[in-house]
């Protein structure tokens, strides 16, 4: 009994001079915030679970139009990198000091649509943008081109086509691509301008059909990345950026209709 109480004694002793026995806990995992542009909703989300599976860094993706995000980074949002839909906004914020020159990145050219639903009696195949005059179409989606590159590209395209002061006045808009794809999904327009690579989408098979536009119709969608300068994770920023351009990343953004750019097999 009394050996028992001097052991006791003696363990709390080694306790009071010492502390407890630590055991080193894993560090936590490390993480990345990514704004992206909407047309890379479905894109984006596997290559970048492909990058976690070989890195173990998370990647946080944040889908908006791609003019919304440059503002939220120009007003201190914590991104470490900015997926645009256009080249124009990541050299915006380059001229503002938010993103390092250095690193911009022409990582895919897109590709507009026009998308109806499967129940649709437009035939957009025979029809192409003269569609767009059907009696039945009362209601046309873009998003909105003043935050949205495709939304922007949609109205070049009505002008291409010599279209935009006879249907002008039936575009609704949404504030991103998605969101233009939403109001022909919910019955709110018979037809929309969206991105090849949204309804491309395994979530959207079957939901629908499409025409893609004729690239001659639009300016190209060129589609750029940069590293945000106040990025607190550079070096997994870094690794992501160097991941997005290889061969594997490649073949996500193929199957999901974005052309890459003859100057990406230059850059390696």
């Amino acid at each position: 009994m009394i050996r028992r109480s001097f052991v006791g004694l003696s363990a709390a002793v080694m306790l009071a001079l010492f502390g407890a026995p630590s055991f080193a806990a894993p560090p936590p995992d490390h993480e990345i915030t990514v704004a992206a542009a909407a047309d890379l909703s479905s894109a984006l989300q596997e290559v970048a679970a492909n990058f976690e599976k070989q890195s173990g860094i998370a990647v946080k993706l944040s889908f908006a139009a791609s003019g919304a995000l440059t503002q939220q980074i120009q007003n201190g949002a914590p991104f470490d990198i900015f997926f645009s839909a256009d080249m124009d906004y990541p050299k915006q914020l380059i001229a503002g000091g938010q993103a390092d020159g250095a690193t911009l990145y022409r990582y895919a050219v897109g590709r507009l649509v026009l998308w109806v639903p499967k129940d649709s009696a437009l035939d957009l195949d025979h029809r192409g943008m003269d569609v767009l005059l059907d009696p039945s179409v009362k209601k046309i989606s873009i998003a909105n081109p003043q935050h949205a590159p495709y939304g922007r590209a949609a109205v070049a395209a009505l002008k291409y086509y010599a279209l935009y002061e006879k249907v002008g006045s039936r575009l609704i808009l949404g504030e991103n691509i998605s969101q233009a794809a939403q109001f022909v999904e919910s019955g709110n327009a018979q037809i929309g301008f969206v991105a090849l690579a949204h309804v491309v989408a395994p979530a959207m098979q079957g939901k629908g059909k499409y025409w893609v536009v004729p690239a001659e119709a639009y300016p190209p969608l060129n589609q750029g990345v940069v590293l945000i300068s106040a990025s607190k994770h550079r070096q997994e920023a870094d690794a992501f950026l160097e991941y997005v351009k290889s061969a594997e990343a490649a073949v996500v953004l193929k199957r999901y209709g974005f052309s890459l750019p003859e100057s990406k097999a230059d850059s390696k």
